[in-house]
């Protein structure tokens, strides 16, 4: 269960203002390392944040992080709690039905993780009677609901609960972030005797996948300013550098990437 503060807001200021009124809220998350953490003193950290921090600095906005559980996110951005949403999310069809998103910020592949020795193999058919456990409501879960009808399915509200539920041994094996998985669980203590199951999933299909920046619908003028300063940062050389710290392998969407060679 989410125990952080869901309306907490963060009053630093990641960039110096254009003009006093130019102002912009964003909602964040903070269960997410290493793309979001929250440190004892309440700092926040991680990739979405410093993504943050680089679109407010070269938008020229101040910008306050307002730092909101997962499942609220839509809800409250629909809401007007903030104007748009830095933390992870997966652009899928049925997401845009409710929200806009900037163009894709990065990809990462899904991986299923289990006891080493325990599963060779994650076809449908071997998983038939295992628990998978996974994050609810995630494009990963769906993927598991369409293609694993014969397993059970133990969806959690946050993805560092998918390993330590793991770990714990509610499930039989886990499907989740190839990136969190390897860095905040397989790389740790608790992590010890644990393996990536087979080879990495890409749930990219027609017009959907890799993660974005959500905005109200129809608010044209702050997506368009965010796709700018996106292609900004990318062009530059300050995308890889911030990327550099977190990963060991390039997230940057392929189309991004070719665009820039």
């Amino acid at each position: 269960m989410r125990n952080t503060i869901t309306s907490l807001v963060l009053t630093t200021v990641l960039a110096v203002p254009a003009l006093a009124s130019d102002q912009i809220r964003i909602g964040v998350e903070g269960n997410y390392p290493p793309f979001s953490q929250v440190a004892p003193d309440g700092a926040l950290s991680g990739f979405d944040i410093d993504i943050a921090d680089a679109l407010c600095d070269r938008m020229q906005v101040e910008c306050t992080l307002v730092q909101q559980e997962w499942e609220g996110m839509i809800p409250a951005l629909s809401a007007n709690r903030f104007d748009m949403i830095v933390a992870s999310m997966t652009i899928t069809d049925a997401r845009r039905e409710r929200v806009d998103f900037s163009d894709p910020y990065y990809d990462v592949p899904s991986r299923f993780i289990a006891a080493e020795g325990d599963f060779t193999s994650y076809s449908p058919e071997d998983l038939a009677g295992q628990t998978i456990i996974v994050l609810r409501n995630s494009p990963r879960a769906d993927f598991l609901e369409e293609n694993y009808p014969d397993s059970r399915i133990l969806a959690v509200d946050r993805e560092p609960a998918v390993y330590l539920e793991l770990a714990a041994g509610r499930g039989d094996i886990a499907f989740g972030s190839s990136v969190v998985s390897a860095e905040a669980f397989l790389n740790t203590p608790q992590g010890e005797g644990f393996v990536q199951v087979g080879d990495p999933i890409s749930l990219t299909r027609a017009g959907e996948g890799g993660v974005g920046i959500a905005m109200r619908k129809n608010d044209d003028a702050l997506r368009e300013r965010v796709n700018a300063a996106l292609a900004e940062i990318m062009a530059d050389g300050t995308y890889d550098e911030m990327a550099s710290q977190y990963f060991e392998f390039d997230i940057m969407p392929e189309a991004a990437r070719d665009a820039l060679n």
